[in-house]
């Protein structure tokens, strides 16, 4: 085994050599030219992976799934029998409660493993394909090598008949249609391994209970918090802690000195809901301070889960909103839902006739991540505003200190790239730890190779700036979650959509503004 990485290891590499020998063998000028590019395509590595032990791994999770059903008619007639109202946990959560959350995690657990057998399934089909073609690719490739015979020699070299001519010009033809072969073998698998990365990521980021590994709550209360939702929707779309919030929050709690934690259980011990508890642990997942929890938790406690929502949770992803429902006269989405708080939409300049894209989907980036900082604009000072005109004019406010910290441009209009990392490092990074770094994007390879990281970072709640052009202009969005190949994107136009992995690949990025800003140019990855 080489100690050093071959060139050939990343698939990219593999693609633009091979495309490259394609379209060299039709020019080749002498029979020693095109035995030499035969020679290079031999080179190119074949398409890895190994479909046996993929498929033994997905048996592996598959027999995980009827133990999983057994436990889940365990705690099912549990259910069914009643529970008396008994408190449970450290965070005193009704037990009643725990059951159904452990039904809704056990199945969840084996959508998980079945889901999971079937992506590494599909994925074994999907190399040992890839594999199969690019053999039959070599095998052509060696055939015509052999057909060819020997170099020729100086001499040989400087003559060629018509009859040497035709096999010449035959075994171009067929050797490159044979690289082809093995390209698209590449390219197939190098997809499929991109789909299954993306799918095993959320399934992992679906594990949610899992996620906090602290031993200072116990199991029951790390289900409930994993289960909560906001109030009126979709749990499952809408849970209150991201699995990035579940990991910084343990992490937290096992930092926590002696009295900070025991005064952060008795917070969320008090508290008088599941999702009031599950907002103070966002709160200390965002890195605030005990003692900036505890005067939080005075501005929310005994707030019914309604007024939570409102002013905790900006974006709430309704059950309907990937359904297909056409393009506007514009090129937008038809299916859009407005981010509102008390009719006010979060949208750049209140209004939308500033030019603070960057900024304003920052601020409603940040505030996804950190109830404090959401509750400072809907509540005011005191928590307990239900102004939309006083938000708006908060919001305004805070988008022009973000641009001004940015070095935005002159009357609320733009900010160039340096500025744009400062500020997603200065109040989205700050709230989850991660340092955003600007990835541009030339073209659809581009694009399609950043996918995955693009979606395992939503997957784990922190979300993407995307900026998107087109020939008037530019525009800063944000992408914040992933189901399946779908991405949603909010639009500080004050606004969420749902486009597909190919339109964010092959420029259709108008579905999420307008047919004037298909291309996505840029994202800012948190790491």
């Amino acid at each position: 085994m080489s100690l050093f990485p071959s060139p050939f290891d990343a698939p990219s590499v593999r693609l633009a050599t091979l495309a490259g020998l394609s379209e060299k063998l039709l020019g080749a000028g002498s029979k020693n030219e095109v035995l030499d590019l035969i020679g290079q395509a031999l080179a190119v590595p074949e398409p890895g992976g190994d479909p046996g032990v993929l498929e033994g791994l997905a048996n592996l999770y598959r027999g995980q799934v009827g133990p999983l059903s057994s436990v889940f008619d365990q705690v099912d007639r549990v259910g069914r029998k009643g529970i008396p109202e008994a408190w449970v946990g450290d965070t005193s959560v009704l037990a009643s409660d725990v059951v159904k959350a452990a039904g809704r995690s056990v199945t969840q657990m084996s959508e998980a493993f079945h889901g999971s057998a079937t992506v590494l399934l599909t994925l074994a089909d999907a190399i040992g394909a890839a594999q199969r073609k690019d053999e039959q690719g070599r095998g052509q490739l060696l055939e015509q090598k052999q057909m060819l015979g020997g170099k020729d020699g100086f001499f040989d070299n400087l003559h060629e008949n018509d009859d040497e001519e035709w096999d010449r010009k035959n075994a171009a033809h067929f050797g490159s249609t044979a690289v082809d072969l093995m390209h698209a073998a590449v390219s197939e698998a190098q997809e499929a391994t991109r789909v299954a990365a993306r799918d095993l990521n959320k399934w992992a980021a679906e594990a949610r209970a899992g996620k906090m590994g602290t031993s200072e709550l116990t199991a029951v209360d790390k289900l409930m918090l994993a289960d909560t939702g906001v109030a009126g929707a979709d749990t499952e779309l809408n849970e209150i802690l991201t699995a990035g919030d579940l990991e910084r929050a343990s992490t937290r709690m096992d930092q926590l000195s002696l009295d900070d934690e025991t005064a952060m259980e008795r917070m969320l011990a008090n508290s008088d809901s599941p999702q009031e508890r599950a907002y103070l642990m966002k709160a200390l997942a965002a890195g605030h301070s005990v003692d900036e929890i505890g005067r939080f938790q005075d501005k929310i406690h005994g707030k019914d889960p309604d007024w939570l929502r409102r002013h905790l949770t900006p974006v709430v992803t309704a059950g309907d909103s990937m359904n297909d429902e056409g393009l506007a006269s514009d090129g937008s989405n038809n299916n859009k839902d407005f981010v509102t708080f008390d009719g006010q939409r979060w949208i750049q300049g209140g209004d939308g006739s500033e030019g603070t894209c960057v900024a304003s989907s920052t601020v409603t980036s940040r505030a996804m991540v950190d109830p404090l900082y959401a509750l400072e604009l809907t509540g005011g000072p005191d928590g307990q505003q239900d102004d939309p005109d006083a938000f708006r004019q908060r919001l305004v406010e805070e988008q022009h200190r973000l641009h001004t910290e940015g070095d935005g441009g002159e009357n609320w209009g733009g900010m160039g790239p340096e500025g744009q990392e400062r500020i997603n490092d200065s109040t989205i990074g700050r709230a989850t730890g991660s340092d955003y770094q600007r990835q541009d994007l030339d073209n659809a390879a581009d694009r399609r190779a950043v996918l995955t990281e693009v979606e395992r970072s939503v997957a784990e709640g922190r979300p993407v700036p995307v900026d998107v052009s087109g020939k008037e202009g530019a525009h800063a969005m944000t992408i914040i979650a992933q189901e399946g190949d779908m991405l949603q994107v909010y639009n500080p136009w004050g606004e969420t959509t749902w486009v597909s992995e190919d339109d964010f690949i092959n420029g259709h990025m108008g579905k999420a503004s307008n047919s004037d800003l298909p291309n996505a140019y840029s994202v800012y990855l948190p790491r």
